[in-house]
């Protein structure tokens, strides 16, 4: 690797204008979070969340506490914004959304993921350097330049992001038209735009305009020649989806990172023009230590891994979820479900119905029912709570899924105690049954 290349001096402009950009959308998402209800919904009205697996100590922040912690985000976001004692907000922020991120799988959204990695991203650079209140108040010295590897890290970072999610469209159910038809048929009472949305044309436009935005954007925004149209398609796809499909700040954070691809000198034109570039750049800035480079090298070896794991665990992954999430397989697939929890006394043999409604809120009843880590991680739950009363009990969940608005498979075996199961996030587990999509997809040809 040519440390000398990535250590090159740049404007910083564009991440000066991005860390300004940053600061204001995750504020927004934060505030946004408590204003829509999301936080009363996913985060204070259950009595426990599902977290990540090996985070059950996260519990504690389960409740109204969680009003305050994302007020906290936000005032912190206004301060990444601000330039405002940056090296300690933008690492605090990004624990805390850490933290937030792994304490629940109710509402999972692969765009809060990437928030965490953007986040940590942005700890490691010099965002403060100028227009910054640090810089006002003589907490860090004025800079204009930055080295050339923070423009490459975030473009690879990008890169990355959009290649998997292509790929991952390449699949029967989305060239044939099957997921996004399922799809737009649910936005079918929008107003204006619902009777539209489905037509057989805007039906093909999503399924193929999808996959190649997600294949080309970052190669056409890299080649200056097809950059102000790549930009144009960019606003056009993003602003859909805003509208469209509702997923918060994402499609305006997208759009804030193109910021990385446009020449520097245009960015302080546009935005910067009362502060213009030295005309004699300094030769040396943080240069990029060994250290460093081989840290950034395996943090892209796990960026890259991660998303293939699902092709090493057996199963077909849009039907187990082993392996999906952390992926990059966005707005895939569309899964609902049903289960049903039996709780068998082993000393003497009673056997009892759980009454989910008791104990889950609505989303969580929901989204239980198709996913495995949910159903299992519940059944670990109830087999401690009647440990904790002193019964030792057996428990089997009778689950069944669709996948794209098929009708429903059986997708658990209700034989199996799951109470004496253990989860592995890289292995399948004989407790999810085979998937039936290939044998549908084969009467699909015949």
């Amino acid at each position: 690797m040519n440390a000398t290349w990535l250590s090159r001096p740049m404007d910083n402009s564009p991440l000066i204008l991005f860390r300004i950009l940053f600061g204001a959308l995750i504020s927004l998402e934060c505030f946004g979070a408590i204003a829509t209800g999301w936080v009363r919904e996913i985060l204070v009205e259950p009595a426990f969340t599902f977290n990540f697996i090996g985070f059950n100590w996260l519990q504690f922040l389960v409740g109204p506490q969680m009003y305050v912690y994302f007020v906290v985000m936000g005032a912190l976001g206004i301060c990444i914004s601000l330039g405002y004692r940056y090296r300690f907000c933008m690492p605090a922020f990004t624990l805390l959304w850490t933290l937030a991120y792994l304490l629940q799988k109710t509402a999972y959204n692969n765009h809060y993921y990437l928030l965490i990695l953007l986040a940590i991203i942005m700890c490691f650079m010099p965002a403060n350097a100028s227009h910054s209140l640090d810089v006002k108040q003589q907490r860090t010295p004025q800079n204009q330049w930055m080295p050339a590897y923070v423009k490459w890290i975030v473009v690879l970072q990008l890169f990355l992001v959009y290649s998997y999610a292509a790929i991952a469209k390449i699949y029967p159910d989305w060239t044939d038209y099957t997921f996004v038809r399922f799809l737009l048929e649910t936005k079918a009472d929008y107003p204006v735009v619902g009777s539209a949305l489905q037509s057989p044309f805007m039906t093909s436009i999503v399924t193929w305009g999808g996959l190649l935005f997600d294949a080309l954007i970052v190669p056409a925004l890299l080649w200056k020649p097809s950059r102000k149209i790549a930009f144009f398609f960019a606003l056009i796809f993003h602003l859909f989806n805003s509208v469209v499909f509702q997923i918060g700040i994402f499609p305006f954070l997208s759009l804030a990172l193109i910021v990385f691809f446009f020449d520097p000198a245009v960015i302080r034109k546009l935005f910067f023009k009362e502060t213009p570039i030295n005309t004699e750049p300094i030769t040396k800035v943080a240069s990029l230590k060994p250290m460093w480079i081989w840290a950034w090298v395996l943090y892209f070896i796990v960026q890259i891994s991660l998303p293939l794991r699902h092709h090493v665990i057996p199963g077909d992954v849009l039907w187990t979820e082993e392996g999906h999430r952390m992926s990059w397989r966005m707005m895939l697939r569309a899964r609902y479900g049903s289960v049903q929890f039996e709780i068998a006394d082993k000393d003497t043999g009673a056997r009892k119905i759980v009454d989910l409604n008791q104990m889950l809120s609505k989303k969580q009843r929901i989204r239980i029912a198709a996913y495995p880590d949910l159903i299992w991680q519940f059944s670990q739950r109830l087999a401690r709570e009647y440990a904790l009363a002193g019964q030792d009990v057996a428990i089997y969940a009778d689950a069944k899924v669709s996948i794209n608005g098929r009708p429903l498979k059986q997708f658990t075996d209700p034989r199996v105690d799951l109470a004496k199961e253990d989860w592995d996030p890289f292995i399948h587990h004989h407790w999810i049954l085979d998937s039936p999509l290939d044998e549908i997809a084969l009467e699909k040809i015949e």
